[in-house]
């Protein structure tokens, strides 16, 4: 077990602080564009992070056009190339590339042919397969928001807790992501401590899907590139600092990401149901008495 250094994570508004930011990077490693479901465009989302002065990881669900078009249009912006992968069996990836070219190659070899009829759900790929294929790439593999959400299981650690997948899984992560904007103060101090017993190295991200949530949460390293951002956060040499969305932000995000889904929404509900199949037979599996009815 290795417990993470005091300091390295603080629950504030990061953008009405005080910061050092001499040699110091600030990230928002976890944000939405429209190439997803998220109703803001790269141009948008790049104005915002210069007016706030942060960098941005463009994380879109199982897509990458946005990504690249925003590191390709930013200028003064520092951008890293990821991706947000939903598994099959649950928990969602995000993926941060030291290169574009090997985003791009590994959403063509990997993501593009397993996307399903509602595309920023599931692919046809489970967690430990995802996993192997970033594998053969120079990348970050940190687990997002890992105890969300309140009715779906999206998080390696919640998963792992109701033993729909194996513990070991955890420790193939290179991070966790510890302040999700998107998560309950509870859920984030979980993932913090998950990150310190298992040694992982720490991530934070807005979760953003409108302009007013970048840079909510922001990762913090001494880098000058990219490069040096990501090895920094593999060094455990980063810090995060975040504060989570209220109620009312949350019920505006949902309001305005919904109709995004209204197009796919019956291959959503396919996909939610064979993700529940076999959740639903693992449960009867470990009580078979609840197959029988009392008299």
């Amino acid at each position: 077990m290795e417990a993470i250094e005091p300091g390295r994570i603080l629950f504030r508004d990061p953008l009405s602080i005080d910061v050092d930011l001499d040699g110091i990077r600030r990230v928002d490693m976890h944000c939405h564009t429209n190439h997803s479901d998220a109703p803001v465009s790269v141009s948008d989302a790049l104005r915002e992070a210069r007016m706030k002065g942060i960098g941005i990881a463009i994380t879109d669900h199982n897509q990458v056009s946005g990504c690249i078009q925003a590191v390709k249009d930013s200028s003064r912006t520092m951008v890293i190339p990821g991706i947000e992968v939903s598994a099959l069996d649950g928990p969602h990836i995000l993926i941060y590339f030291y290169k574009t070219g090997d985003l791009q190659e590994f959403y063509r070899t990997s993501i593009e042919k397993k996307k399903q009829k509602s595309p920023y759900l599931a692919i046809r790929a489970s967690t430990s397969e995802i996993l192997d294929q970033a594998s053969g790439y120079p990348c970050i593999c940190s687990a997002a928001h890992p105890y969300g959400y309140l009715l779906f299981n999206k998080g390696i650690g919640r998963c792992v807790e109701k033993e729909y997948l194996p513990e070991r899984l955890i420790s193939r992560f290179d991070a966790l992501e510890v302040i999700s904007g998107g998560m309950q103060r509870y859920q984030n101090l979980r993932a913090v401590q998950l990150a310190g017993a298992y040694g992982l190295g720490i991530t934070g991200g807005s979760d953003a899907h409108l302009l007013r949530d970048y840079g909510r949460v922001l990762t913090y390293a001494p880098s000058d590139n990219v490069e040096e951002f990501l090895d920094a956060v593999t060094h455990h040499r980063n810090f995060v600092i975040g504060e989570e969305k209220n109620l009312l932000d949350k019920c505006l995000m949902s309001a305005l990401i919904t109709p995004q889904y209204l197009p796919y929404l019956i291959p959503s509900i396919v996909i939610h149901y064979e993700q529940n199949i076999p959740r639903v037979k693992r449960f009867f599996m470990r009580n078979p008495e609840s197959k029988e009815q009392k008299p």
